[in-house]
């Protein structure tokens, strides 16, 4: 790409609320793709960001997409984050890297629980919000009975940008505040050639025709409150997180596709600083602020997916790009292991397609080729500058599985597997101190279903699995080493090692861990894997 203004952003949604559709619909628009495919299309076409093969059979996004194309000016790197509840690790990592988001919201049901938690996630960051009311193609609720909902739960906000002339059976476009003109298609799949009916005169023959009298009257009394109700559109609200610019319309139908994604380019911020902390990189060590006009070379890894070629076996890892210029075959200091590494062939992509890239600028991301020695959360420089950045979120699982290999012999294979799959995040990988055996922590049930799909289709590995009556996992802190040989002494069988060989304790319930912890001042419970309160 060349040396654009960077936007990174991403789609967040709950299920089915028509997010890969828009992301196959932006992408059309940007000139990526020549025809855009719904999830579970009837002619067997299938999203291009949904491209594992279990993506396919069910229809959802497991693992968050990355797709880089340039418009109106801008260098965009668009992913497409996993709505279902199990993969919400995943999308928590994957908006640690974007400076803002798109929130897509199901005009029939309004705000929904998994949009409700990721809004709580962007709050963190205060990470800049624009809001699409899809589906107006169907029945849907009442505008201002949507904005309000919006308003209400999460807290935003809300200015809109046009506005749903009717709904479901009735729909016939959106009006544009600022052109005022209604726009309409003949062609759904002709998304460059709309129909733009003048509506400056609500009272003009045209538009009454165009409409009809009740959908007409009912739009005018709308326009009405809207003029009276309806905040003004304030940038620096927008980029505090304070205000969010909404649209309406219909992303299978394109309607308000092309006004969103020009908002986007237009007021979307570039690459901002961000936080780092210092050696030893625990919760007390002092904090640097990187501002992305560095000259020095920075950037984290945020997603690893192994396999994306199944014919090549190959693993990649994407790194987004916070500071200073990247060049192909560059030596990059790679802060976890101390060691300096060539990058060889760095990869933009559009899920799984992909080029070699020869420059990166901050807010880029790049794919690495990786062998097994980059983990989620490691941080790159130039120069050996030891820092490590901060807030990409370990969070411990709730449910638990027991795995063994049902062939011996493929025990190795098993491992192999199970070690990438995690450091992937597809999962928590945590080992038991007395048994050796191997365990998996996830978020939700469906998380083990793609680690048993993935096993058997790209490892070749079949398992048995067993349900652990566990209810969660505390990462542990001793004062001195004797504590340490105490505890893990006293309760061996709940200590387990994660992939880092971090001490853990499992909890079997809430009442175990309280008296674990009210017998064991010298030791510290933690939530997380990074050691923060």
């Amino acid at each position: 790409m060349a040396i654009l203004p960077r936007c990174t952003f991403a789609i967040i949604s709950h299920p089915d609320a028509g997010k890969t559709t828009m992301t196959e619909k932006l992408l059309w628009f940007g000139g990526v793709v020549r025809e855009a495919g719904m999830v579970k299309s009837k002619s067997g076409d299938y999203a291009k960001s949904d491209w594992m093969e279990l993506e396919k059979q069910r229809g959802i996004s497991i693992t968050s997409s990355v797709m880089s194309f340039e418009y109106n000016h801008r260098a965009l790197h668009l992913l497409d984050t996993p709505g279902h509840k199990d993969f919400s690790e995943d999308t928590y990592r994957t908006l640690t890297a974007v400076e803002s988001v798109l929130m897509m919201i199901d005009s029939a049901k309004g705000v929904e629980e998994r949009t409700i938690k990721l809004m709580e996630v962007c709050r963190m960051r205060d990470t800049p919000i624009v809001t699409f009311m899809n589906k107006y193609d169907r029945e849907a609720m009442d505008p201002f009975q949507l904005i309000d909902d919006v308003e209400k739960t999460l807290r935003i906000q809300c200015v809109p940008m046009n506005w749903p002339v009717g709904s479901g059976v009735d729909f016939r476009g959106v009006y544009d505040f600022a052109k005022k003109s209604i726009l309409s298609f003949k062609n759904a799949r002709d998304p460059f050639t709309p129909t733009f009916v003048d509506a400056s005169d609500l009272d003009a023959p045209a538009l009454k025709e165009f409409l009809g009298e009740r959908i007409l009257n009912e739009f005018k009394e709308q326009m009405q409150m809207a003029e009276a109700l309806m905040p003004t559109f304030n940038e620096q609200d927008y980029l505090d997180g304070l205000q969010s610019p909404v649209f309406f319309g219909s992303a299978l139908k394109n309607f308000g596709v092309k006004e969103t994604l020009d908002m986007i380019c237009q007021v979307a911020p570039t690459p901002r600083p961000r936080e780092a902390v210092l050696a030893p990189y625990t919760s007390g060590a002092d904090k640097v602020t990187v501002d992305p006009n560095d000259n020095e070379f920075t950037a984290f890894i945020f997603k690893i997916q192994a396999n994306m070629d199944p014919k090549h076996r190959d693993r990649i890892s994407f790194m987004r790009v916070c500071s200073g210029k990247f060049t192909r075959q560059d030596k990059i200091f790679h802060v976890r292991s101390g060691k300096e590494i060539k990058i060889t062939t760095p990869l933009i992509f559009q899920a799984r397609d992909r080029e070699i890239v020869e420059e990166a600028y901050p807010g880029d991301i790049i794919g690495l080729h990786d062998t097994g020695k980059y983990q989620i959360g490691d941080t790159f420089t130039m120069g050996k500058k030891m820092i490590r950045y901060t807030g990409i979120p370990n969070f411990a699982p709730e449910l638990f599985m027991k795995v063994t290999a049902k062939d011996p012999l493929r025990a190795k294979h098993l491992e192999k597997g199970l070690s990438q799959l995690s450091e992937e995040g597809a999962t928590q990988l945590f080992i038991r101190k007395t048994t050796n055996e191997k365990m998996l922590g996830a978020v939700g049930a469906l998380q083990f279903e793609v680690v048993k799909f993935r096993l058997e289709d790209e490892y070749g590995v079949h398992a048995l699995y067993e349900n652990v009556s566990w209810q969660g996992v505390r990462w542990l802190r001793f004062e001195d080493p004797a504590a340490e040989h105490d505890f893990v002494s006293n309760y061996n069988s709940f200590i387990m090692n994660d992939r880092e060989d971090r001490v853990c304790f499992a909890v079997r319930t809430e009442w175990d861990l309280r008296l674990a912890q009210e017998k064991n001042p010298k030791v510290k419970f933690y939530k997380n894997s990074d050691f923060i309160d």
